[in-house]
């Protein structure tokens, strides 16, 4: 044998090993002893999988319509950039159902695991766990998809497309958490989670990671979760998903860094229709984080005792923007910025009905509010936010609403410009409930901006806050339909009160962060061009 075909040989050996290939798995028609490499060879349960170091380019498909009891755990598996490894379930036959193959993980603790991995797609995958049969007491937690670090010190680009998430909780229907659980601050009990991203050693990185097109309903606590360490969680999307009824916040980051949350629908957060769920949570918050941008979500009937906001902002963050976002009906309220954040935007938001509770009814330990400025940092003495923008949002409440504000005398640095406040029923100053000095009438706060903000008569803004708008305007501003949850319900009609009467947002003198983005936008929350000369408002009105 000549060494030209030796070496052809080898080489064909060499490209066989590197062929990516398909892994099916069938919970009827399959057996764990075939091969796995056809339909008719398929795998019946993922223990094979778990087993095999997976190339770039391999797929797992599963069978649409099909409950596979037990859960996928790849661990140290790694794709390529163009290559990536493919886990997903499609149409085994023709005829069958367009409905995803459905991962049942009732008693363990993830449906699917992905430990230091790295170019992996998940998508079309339904997976739910509700309780148990056999108690585990080492289960510390219930995920539906979680994405950890170990041993790599990169994990890079995870996709996770079109997964539904349904019903995870750790306890069995009938549990009843005590009523003190509520009031710890994220809860300290078993809870079941939908997708989180945990990266504890501050020297690992987890980067390039997007969330998208998932719907998680009805889990124990919080339906998106990013758990990082010094911000080594980073370049992450969260983008079109739909989470409602979780026990917990809709989602959740902490210790994270350039991150975009867009075009979301998030509601009922802090859902407390089934006694296991924790029933508290804002419809995103974050903490500990810098530059995120969230924008064009929906936060909608947040409930809960404490916080519960549309979306707010704890304490340690910089850089955080909401803006074209829809606030509507929660219970804990619209603005809320905790204390040593530094550099933090509510811009073009409408806000509806927010900051409905009242502190002492049912249960509730906070006062819901329209706008808050907290020194809350944790057990530190107060320290306010520095550099808080507030401008061209639009609020509106109805008369069951009684508008509540409180500003910690901490805070440094504040720009309220440019808004609408319609609001149609009483408005006072409140405690901020965790510094009571912010409702004394001593209240001075360094570098405050306020002016040309619309109010709907003279005691809309309350005296009390010892922050006067020095160009206030008093009217009404008519809006196409009061009460609605489009943006559209909030077109003003009446122009003379609203076209071009803001004023240029001034940029706060620089802090120890600094500021990251923009504070001139080029359009409104409707896509509409802003003019050189802002609006009133989150809506540019457009002549006729």
């Amino acid at each position: 044998m000549n060494r030209k075909y030796i070496l052809i040989l080898i080489l064909a050996f060499l490209n066989q090993k590197t062929i990516a290939k398909d892994y099916y798995i069938h919970p009827i028609y399959g057996n764990d002893f075939n091969s796995g490499e056809s339909k008719i060879q398929s795998f019946k349960t993922f223990n094979p999988i778990s087993k095999l170091q997976l190339l770039p380019g391999d797929r797992i498909i599963m069978a649409n319509g099909q409950t596979y009891l037990g859960n996928l755990l790849l661990i140290n598996q790694k794709g390529a950039k163009q290559k990536p490894i493919v886990i997903t379930s499609l149409k085994w036959k023709d005829n069958d159902t367009n409905v995803s193959a459905t991962i049942d993980f009732k008693n363990l603790a993830n449906g699917i695991l992905l430990e230091d991995c790295s170019f992996i797609e998940l998508s079309d995958i339904n997976l739910t766990a509700n309780g148990f049969s056999q108690l585990d007491e080492s289960i510390k937690m219930r995920c539906g998809i979680l994405v950890s670090s170990k041993n790599a010190k990169l994990i890079e680009y995870i996709l996770i497309d079109n997964i539904k998430i349904n019903d995870v909780f750790y306890e069995n229907p009938g549990f009843i958490r005590g009523k003190e659980e509520v009031k710890s601050a994220n809860g300290t009990q078993k809870y079941g989670w939908g997708i989180r991203l945990i990266n504890r050693n501050p020297v690992i990185s987890m980067e390039n990671i997007k969330i998208e097109n998932c719907n998680i309903k009805s889990v124990c606590h919080t339906g998106i979760k990013l758990t990082g360490n010094k911000k080594n969680i980073k370049h992450i999307e969260l983008l079109n998903n739909k989470i409602e009824n979780t026990g917990g916040p809709g989602i959740q980051m902490s210790e994270v860094a350039s991150v975009y949350v867009a075009n979301n629908k998030i509601s009922h957060s802090g859902c407390n229709d089934d006694s296991r769920k924790w029933g508290r949570g804002s419809g995103l918050w974050t903490w500990g984080s810098s530059n995120v941008l969230i924008e064009k979500n929906e936060f909608l009937y947040a409930n809960g005792p404490g916080d519960s906001a549309g979306a707010h902002i704890d304490y340690n963050c910089d850089n955080i923007v909401l803006q074209y976002n829809i606030s509507a009906f929660n219970a804990g309220g619209f603005c809320e910025i905790l204390g040593n954040n530094y550099n933090c935007m509510y811009r073009y938001n409408i806000s509806i009905n927010d900051g409905h509770r009242v502190k002492g009814v049912n249960g509730a330990f906070q006062e819901g509010k329209v706008f808050w400025l907290s020194g809350y940092q944790g057990g530190k003495e107060p320290k306010g936010p520095v550099n808080s923008y507030f401008y061209n949002n639009t609020i509106y409440s109805d008369f069951s609403i009684e508008a509540k504000f409180a500003i910690d005398p901490t805070s440094k640095g504040i720009v309220i410009a440019n808004n609408i406040f319609c609001i149609k029923g009483l408005s006072k100053v409140v405690l901020g409930d965790q510094n009571k000095k912010d409702a004394q009438n001593r209240l001075k706060v360094e570098n405050v901006f306020c002016m040309n903000n619309l109010f709907l008569n003279e005691n809309t803004w309350p005296k009390k806050l010892n922050i006067e708008d020095t160009a206030t305007l008093i009217g009404n501003p008519l809006f196409s339909n009061e009460g609605g949850l489009k943006a559209l319900d909030y077109l003003p009609k009446a122009l003379h009160l609203i076209k071009n009467k803001g004023v240029q947002i001034p940029t706060l003198p620089e802090s120890i962060s600094k500021l990251v983005f923009d504070l001139k936008i080029q359009r409104d929350i409707m896509n509409t061009p802003v003019d050189q000369i802002p609006c009133i408002g989150a809506i540019v009105p457009v002549n006729k």
